[in-house]
């Protein structure tokens, strides 16, 4: 987990649930009807999937990228609207599948049957064009709607996990994947490393260029470590101008390679800004556990044990990296 954009396996984005949202599925095993809902969905700009019996509509809305909007015929052969609804309901997808159910039953009870086995709405045949377009419209109102909803949820998910500045994991996140490394690490002895980056003389930054240029080489120090680390590797920001970095893997002479690698970008080239290049270094101290060693460690010791590191590289001229000797027996 190295960056904030990674997107989780089973989460559509923005492009596919568009798309999908787009789409309208046709189950109508009349020639008649079908043709005509193709024709008009069609000229109202929606894409179009049409099927004739039950079973292939079912298999459609097992597919990646489903359409989200379905019009189900009430009775079809393979299975009707009625099971097909309630599969669609019990599946409890995200996002919502909207159904609307066409039937030649107008009997109040029939209708209540329909809708209580999971159709959105429904329409009594022979429809009405501009009365199917309409409860079209209202089916698109409610799909967009959850877009708005689903957006704002993933953008709460987001910030309750992710620094707003840097777009890091923030500090609760970074230590959670850390104990959680750390418990992976008794199961597999395999090695693990923290590093603690601290950027140097901070506070001059801000009080000669101010905190907008502060905040823009906090910006830039994230994007360079971020760049600099594996794509397994774990950053966050763990507060103010502090940084913390989760190797996993890494034994201790591969951990100071590392280290010094992320002192080095830093280094190498000072950071624009609005007020010009800014020479910027940083100090790092680090820890390493393994491989080979079974007994746990807590997460916040190698929190400790790499910040004493890191003061000791400051107190020591800082833009250098040194390594924490923690003891821990096999």
């Amino acid at each position: 987990m190295k960056v904030s954009e990674q997107i989780p396996e089973n989460v559509m984005t923005a492009e596919e649930i568009a798309s999908s949202r787009d789409t309208v599925l046709i189950a109508e095993d009349d020639p008649v009807f079908r043709r005509l809902l193709q024709s008009c969905l069609q000229s109202w700009n929606y894409k179009v999937r049409a099927c004739d019996n039950g079973l292939d509509a079912w298999n459609v809305l097992q597919q990646e990228h489903a359409p989200q909007m379905a019009i189900l015929d009430w009775m079809m052969p393979g299975m009707d609207g009625i099971e097909m609804c309630s599969r669609i309901r019990g599946l409890q997808q995200d996002p919502y599948r909207y159904v609307l159910l066409l039937t030649a039953k107008d009997d109040k009870h029939d209708v209540v049957q329909g809708l209580e086995a999971g159709a959105d709405d429904y329409l009594t045949k022979p429809f009405n064009v501009d009365e199917l377009h309409a409860r079209v419209r209202v089916g698109k109102r409610i799909l967009e709607l959850q877009k708005e909803l689903i957006q704002a949820r993933e953008s709460l998910r987001f910030e309750a996990f992710h620094d707003h500045l840097t777009g890091l994991w923030n500090r609760g996140a970074v230590l959670n994947l850390l104990q959680r490394e750390e418990q992976r690490r008794q199961r597999s002895a395999e090695a693990l490393g923290v590093i603690m980056v601290d950027v140097d003389h901070f506070k001059s930054i801000n009080d000669s260029y101010g905190h907008l240029v502060g905040d823009a080489v906090l910006t830039e120090v994230a994007k360079r470590l971020t760049a600099s680390v594996r794509g397994y590797d774990s950053v966050g920001r763990y507060g103010g101008e502090e940084f913390l970095i989760i190797v996993p893997g890494c034994d201790p002479q591969g951990l100071i390679i590392s280290a010094e690698r992320l002192r080095g970008v830093i280094a190498e080239s000072p950071i624009n800004s609005a007020s010009g290049p800014i020479p910027v270094t940083i100090s790092v101290g680090l820890v390493s556990v393994g491989p080979g060693n079974l007994k746990p460690v807590e997460h916040i010791a190698l929190v400790q044990a790499a910040d004493s590191a890191l003061y000791r590289a400051k107190a020591k001229g800082r833009n250098r990296v040194e390594i924490a000797d923690l003891k821990v027996s096999p």
